[in-house]
C-alpha cells in the first residue's frame, strides 16, 4: 500500500509545470477579457491608446527587471560575494549540484541573516546567482546544504526567473491598463462615443468592476504560480541529489527556526527565497510559499 502512494519526482515536476502553464493562461484570458470590455466601453481609439501606454511601460519594466534582477535582489539584502577559502563547504555544495544538474557554476553570495534560507536569481543559467544566509551555513550539515542548493539550482534549470518575469509583466500590464481605464473615465466623465447608449453604460460598469477586480485576481494567480514553482523546484532538487532526505531535513530545521522580529528583507524579494522569510504561521491565498509541512509530506513520498 505504501509503495502505491509513492510519488515519482518526474510526475511531480510535470504536474506542477502543467499547473503553472494553466495559471498563466488564466492571466492571458483576464487580460483579453479586460481589453475587450474596455474596447467596447470606450471605443477602439481609447483602447489603442491604453494598450500602447501599457506596452511601453511594461517593456521598460521587463527590461529593467530582466537584466538587472540579480543586482537589485542582491543589493536589497546587502549580499556579498562568498569567499572560496572561508566558505569552502558552500562552494563544494554549489559545484557538486552544478555538475549534477549540468548547469554552469553560478556566482555565489552570502547574506547576513541568522535564519536558514537561500535564493537564486539571474536571467538565465549563464548569468545565475545563488545567495545563502549565514544561518544556513551555521545550522545545516553537508547533505542539508546540498539539498537547499539543489532546490535553488532547480529554479535556474527550470528558467523560473524568466517564467516569473513574464508573469509579473502580464500582471503589471493588467494593473496599468486598469489604472489608465479608471483615470480615463474620471477625466472624460464616463463618456465614450454615443453608439448604443445603454449597452455602452453596461460595458462601462463591467469595465469598472473588472478594472478593480482584475489586478487583485491576477495577483492571486501570480502567488499561486509562485507556490507551484516551489513544489517543482523541490521535485527537481530530488532529481539532482537522487535522494530527498537532505532537503527534507533542511526544511524541518527551517520549520523550527525562530522568526526574526525586525526583518530587513524586502517583501518584494520574499518570493525568491527557499522559504517565506517572514514565516507566516498560516498559509492563505496571499502566501508566496506553500506550507513547509506540505512540502515535507510530498518529499517524503518520493
Amino acid at each position: 500500500m505504501e509503495k502505491s502512494n509513492r510519488i515519482m519526482f518526474y510526475d511531480q515536476i510535470s504536474r506542477n509545470k502543467r499547473n503553472s502553464i494553466f495559471l498563466i493562461i488564466a492571466i492571458f484570458i483576464i487580460l483579453i477579457l479586460l481589453g475587450f470590455v474596455i474596447g467596447y466601453a470606450l471605443g477602439p481609439d481609447y483602447f489603442t491608446i491604453v494598450m500602447i501606454l501599457a506596452i511601453i511601460i511594461s517593456l521598460a519594466y521587463i527590461w529593467t527587471g530582466y537584466y538587472y534582477s540579480d543586482k537589485i535582489a542582491l543589493a536589497s539584502v546587502k549580499a556579498k560575494p562568498a569567499d572560496r577559502t572561508h566558505h569552502r563547504s558552500l562552494y563544494n555544495a554549489v559545484e557538486s549540484m552544478s555538475l549534477a544538474s549540468g548547469l554552469p557554476m553560478p556566482k555565489v553570495y552570502i547574506m547576513e541573516d541568522p535564519q536558514i534560507n537561500a535564493f537564486a536569481t539571474g536571467r538565465d543559467p549563464k548569468n545565475a546567482v545563488i545567495c545563502v544566509t549565514t544561518g544556513a551555513l551555521e545550522k545545516l550539515n553537508k547533505d542539508e546544504l546540498e539539498g537547499i542548493i539543489a532546490h535553488e539550482m532547480s529554479h535556474i534549470a527550470n528558467f523560473d526567473i524568466r517564467f516569473m518575469t513574464i508573469v509579473v509583466v502580464l500582471v503589471g500590464m493588467i494593473s496599468i491598463i486598469s489604472e489608465i481605464f479608471l483615470r480615463s473615465l474620471w477625466f472624460s466623465g464616463g463618456r465614450g462615443d454615443s453608439r448604443d447608449g445603454r449597452a455602452q453604460i453596461v460595458f462601462i460598469l463591467i469595465g469598472v468592476a473588472l478594472a478593480i477586480l482584475a489586478p487583485i485576481v491576477t495577483m492571486l494567480v501570480q502567488l499561486a504560480i509562485s507556490r507551484k514553482r516551489e513544489y517543482t523546484a523541490d521535485a527537481t532538487a530530488v532529481k539532482f541529489t537522487r535522494r530527498p532526505t537532505g532537503l527534507i531535513n533542511a526544511l524541518k530545521k527551517i520549520q523550527h527556526d525562530h522568526p526574526m522580529k525586525n526583518h530587513k528583507i524586502s517583501k518584494s524579494v520574499a518570493p525568491l527565497f527557499l522559504s517565506d522569510p517572514f514565516k507566516k504561521k498560516v498559509q492563505n491565498v496571499f502566501s508566496t510559499h506553500p506550507q513547509i509541512e506540505k512540502r515535507i509530506a510530498v518529499l517524503e513520498k518520493m
